[in-house]
């Protein structure tokens, strides 16, 4: 999870400073890349197997239930008063209805915060 990112990367820079952060967080993602890369060439073959396919299937179907419940997690743990509500809904129609960069939104509510805790 994102959490455990956090903590690799605040015990790293703990230990060393800004590259011990650098270090633990290169750490933590790049057996993921290697592994993908590795693997890039060998899934469409195993495929070729029902059994190993539906294999395939739920792992897809598990990481997408996964993804569900954090998202879910997530937004219990930001949404907690009105304005919060009101970007996080303003934010779905702009992405959904106009395909607005995600980038922009994060922006806007970053400003949007600010402004709200100065006033």
């Amino acid at each position: 999870t994102w959490s455990n990112v956090y903590n690799c990367t605040f015990i790293g820079y703990l230990i060393n400073g800004i590259p011990g952060a650098v270090v633990a967080t290169i750490g933590i993602f790049l057996p993921a890349f290697v592994l993908v890369g590795l693997l890039n060439n060998v899934i469409p073959k195993l495929r070729g197997s029902s059994w190993v396919s539906g294999v395939l299937d739920g792992v897809n179907v598990a990481s997408l239930g996964l993804m569900t419940v954090v998202t879910l997690k997530l937004g219990a743990a930001a949404l907690l008063d009105v304005p919060t509500i009101i970007l996080a809904i303003i934010s779905i129609f702009l992405v959904f209805k106009y395909k607005i960069n995600s980038a922009w939104l994060i922006l806007f509510g970053g400003i949007v915060g600010l402004i709200l805790t100065i006033i």
